[in-house]
């Protein structure tokens, strides 16, 4: 099936299968969502286009996978930023775990039938994610882990954690592990952000064992871990949100009194979000080609945060009061907007990227 194909035989399905949300915009009722999304589309077969058969998937190239979380996003059936999230995990399992812990695990996530979070930034080791100390150590066959994790994405629903810890010094010394949730010695204790959402939480590790058979690939791989997951997540991930980011400006379009509305304001946020998304494409293209991604993403992460802070300032100029005065939706994706330069490595940490790794800047 060519993508031509794949997008108009999902629609049709769409069109033809209620999948909308309740009105109930709490995040728990999200998460909930998000699993109904994702259940639906694996029992008609779409969220297993794109996957390799290993992992209960029905093959086809991995740009299968953008058409449908386009079509999610664009109907607005499930929050673009936990959906995408499968786009980070599962690729992970596929190309680390052992091939019977992939197959068996990674199905239970395409169906919506566990969600997953992501042990990666800690307390004073966000951005700069070498210098993480949560750490493991071997005892016999398992390791102990102990530390602490912050802005975990969903960790409070999760049943598996996929975790970078300390096993020696230097980048060479992270290691990655498959972590089930329930495992004694976890405490989650979720974050209520400044938008009214308990999105993330603090994840604690008091004697954690994890069994030698979770470690995903060998001691020391966890930081090429780290650096093989980035190209999924800024390419079919950032994807998801640009599309999810033109339908907040076509309700502003449909909201804001455009007699009155300023064309250059309204212009300059289309053309920024064009950018972006003329930046992603090339991106998805470059994946699905074969080719390494690597300091040249850090471009879609500043083009992607930038673009989405100019339309949420737009939103707040062109619908006067909405934001300040009144609850509805805008309000929460504007303050949630105020971290896209900072969530997914800084805005600050990225210009760095880019001046020293692709100009070349500051060598001397």
């Amino acid at each position: 099936m060519n993508v031509g194909e794949f997008r108009a035989a999902v629609r049709a399905w769409l069109d033809e299968n209620d999948l909308a949300p309740a009105p109930d915009h709490s995040f728990e009722a999200q998460v909930a969502q998000l699993s109904r999304v994702r259940r639906a589309l694996y029992d008609a077969g779409w969220m297993r286009y794109g996957w390799p058969a290993e992992v209960g998937g029905l093959g086809g190239p991995a740009v299968l996978r953008a058409v449908l979380g386009e079509e999610v996003a664009n109907r607005d059936l499930a929050e673009p930023g936990i959906y995408s999230m499968i786009e980070v995990l599962a690729p992970t399992m596929i190309s680390y775990a052992v091939p019977e812990l992939a197959a068996q695990m990674v199905p239970l996530l395409l169906s919506g039938r566990e969600q997953w979070c992501q042990g990666f930034s800690e307390p004073g080791s966000g951005s700069d994610l070498a210098s993480l100390s949560t750490r493991a150590v071997p005892r016999g066959d398992d390791w102990v882990i102990n530390g602490q994790k912050v802005w975990t994405s969903l960790a409070q629903y999760a049943s598996r954690c996929v975790l970078l810890t300390r096993t020696a010094p230097g980048h060479g010394g992270i290691t990655a592990f498959f972590v089930d949730m329930d495992t004694p010695g976890i405490t989650v204790r979720p974050l209520r952000t400044m938008h009214g959402v308990d999105e993330f939480a603090e994840v604690y590790f008091d004697d954690v064992v994890v069994p030698g058979d979770r470690m995903l690939g060998r001691p020391g791989d966890g930081w090429q871990v780290a650096m093989d997951l980035l190209p999924h997540e800024r390419s079919t991930c950032f994807w998801h949100r640009i599309t999810y980011l033109f339908t907040r400006l076509d309700r502003i379009l449909a909201e804001a009194d455009l007699g009155t509305a300023d064309d250059d304001e309204l212009g300059a946020a289309y053309l920024a979000l064009h950018t972006a998304r003329c930046r992603s494409r090339s991106t998805q293209q470059r994946l699905a080609d074969g080719a390494a991604l690597g300091p040249e993403t850090s471009i879609d992460k500043v083009l992607l945060a930038t673009s989405e802070q100019q339309l949420f300032d737009t939103a707040r100029d062109l619908l006067p009061g909405t934001l300040e005065l009144t609850d509805s939706e805008w309000r929460p994706e504007f303050l949630y907007s105020r971290a896209a330069t900072i969530y997914g490595g800084t805005a600050e940490i990225q210009r760095n990227i880019i001046a020293r790794r692709l100009l070349r800047l500051g060598a001397e």
